[in-house]
């Protein structure tokens, strides 16, 4: 065990036997755990960092946004002053995300009739 994990562990065990971790909040839940076997166990850690930062990869952060602009382009109008200048943004954001190797299905409302589909033949 490295220096640091000895370190660490010495350090829970002093907490534990002083009770520093009775009646915390989420006392005997289960933890909900996130899935990563997806992503290398090197880079586990700087993830779930980044994850907890709020910080999102690039397509991610497209994705949200062309989701955004979906959505705010169904609720204008096409006589609205600016329309135009969003469909153009959603249009480079779904090149952007198709040049990313990922699906842009999600902004025609194909995906969720698809699901709903594959659900109910469950």
């Amino acid at each position: 065990m490295w220096l640091l994990d000895q370190w660490a562990e010495r350090h829970i065990l002093d907490a534990q036997n002083k009770g520093e971790f009775d009646n915390l909040p989420g006392c005997g839940e289960p933890l909900t755990l996130d899935d990563d076997s997806h992503v290398p166990p090197e880079l586990r850690a700087g993830y779930r960092l980044l994850k907890n930062a709020g910080c999102l990869p690039p397509e991610l952060e497209y994705r949200r946004e062309a989701i955004a602009l979906a959505d705010l382009l169904n609720s204008v109008g096409e006589n609205h002053p600016q329309h135009r200048e969003l469909l153009r943004r959603l249009s480079l954001l779904e090149l952007k995300l198709r040049q990313a190797g990922l699906s842009t299905d999600f902004l025609r409302g194909d995906y969720a009739i698809k699901l709903q589909q594959k659900l109910n033949e469950e």
